[in-house]
């Protein structure tokens, strides 16, 4: 409710708003709405498949020359169930996602997405950084503009005021060296 009340301050003023969301802030964001699984992102499989599976835990955020820089815990398994044992390739290793945030189509996306080990290597380490380049940036994708609608004409946050936002905008992301900065310009009719 706080949240809204201060957009509701700052949109008076008629100008884009700078959004700063601390690093501490978007690593709890992420705990909570994608690392749901006993604090992990499968990204293969579940917690009941033993033998075919992947996920990522324990995410660091961090921004490095002005892309965002996540750390993050790599476990996973590609084989099959052979009498009980898994047989196959797998390993468990740190990798580091560097990205640059983007705002398209109402959402936060990742582009230009690398993947490294930090120093580990192999076949299927290889793989794997490959494969997540390519579906971080993808598949990745935070609706900004549907969370500010709902936060702004929220009609509990002030009864007996009904609120309409229009022209919704991300014009401008940037990372610092410790927030994620979304540059948010819209038009907040009050009835």
């Amino acid at each position: 409710m706080r949240l809204a009340l201060v957009f509701l301050t700052i949109a008076g003023l008629g100008h884009a708003v700078e959004l700063h969301v601390r690093f501490g802030a978007l690593e709890r964001m992420l705990s909570e709405q994608v690392f749901t699984q006993e604090g992990r992102r499968y990204v293969r499989g579940d917690k009941g498949n033993k033998c075919n599976f992947a996920y990522l835990e324990k995410p660091q955020v961090t921004g490095e020359d002005g892309r965002l820089k996540i750390r993050a815990r790599f476990s996973g398994r590609s084989s099959l169930d052979m009498l009980g044992q898994c047989v196959g390739l797998g390993d468990a290793f740190d990798v580091v996602i560097l990205a640059m945030p983007q705002y398209r189509d109402g959402s936060l996306r990742l582009q230009d997405v690398k993947v490294s080990s930090g120093g580990k290597t192999g076949f299927y380490i290889r793989r794997v950084c490959a494969a997540m380049e390519a579906t971080l940036a993808r598949d990745f994708r935070y609706d900004i503009e549907h969370n500010a609608h709902r936060i702004l004409e929220d009609p509990a946050a002030q009864p007996g005021y009904k609120r309409q936002v229009a022209r919704f905008r991300v014009p401008e992301v940037r990372v610092t060296s410790d927030s994620l900065v979304l540059v948010v310009d819209f038009d907040l009719t009050v009835q």
